[in-house]
């Protein structure tokens, strides 16, 4: 068992169906239809002996860090920047570091899977770090820039 880096790909293929909106359309080009609205989005922990992957459809808590010292099962909602473009490549990221103050892992852990609450829990992607064990402590996950080379979601 082992937890893999990945876009899910049953995501690739909701994009192309447009089951995700990562937020406001930029041009409504029929005055009659509603412009949607962004979906939600969360982020949740892995123990290492989980096995999160490509694979993955729908965010489960098997394998999800317990629900004491301060993490709450089905992790943090987060507020996505604005899709953009560069060049050939879309990207969007959380807008903020996420942060579990004081918490007290009930595991080892090394995986971050994001999942849109909206849409049934449909997974979108697993993010692997190294091994984290905490107890008592802060445990932060910094964001990276939000561009077409280290934007957390990339479709390229």
């Amino acid at each position: 068992m082992a937890n893999t880096q990945a876009m899910c790909s049953s995501f690739k293929r909701e994009c192309l169906n447009g089951e995700h909106q990562f937020g406001a359309p930029t041009l409504v080009s029929r005055t009659s239809l509603t412009a949607p609205t962004a979906d939600g989005f969360k982020l949740a922990l892995f123990l290492v002996s989980a096995t999160r992957n490509a694979t993955d459809t729908v965010y489960n808590t098997t394998g999800e860090l317990a629900a004491t010292g301060n993490y709450t099962a089905g992790g943090k909602t987060l507020t996505m920047v604005a899709p953009a473009l560069d060049t050939t490549k879309a990207h969007t990221t959380p807008t903020a570091t996420q942060t579990w103050t004081a918490l007290t892992s009930s595991g080892a852990f090394d995986a971050a899977v994001v999942y849109n609450s909206t849409q049934s829990n449909k997974e979108v992607s697993v993010h692997t770090f190294s091994s984290q064990n905490v107890t008592a402590a802060d445990f932060s996950l910094t964001m990276p820039t939000n561009n077409g080379t280290t934007g957390l979601i990339r479709i390229e």
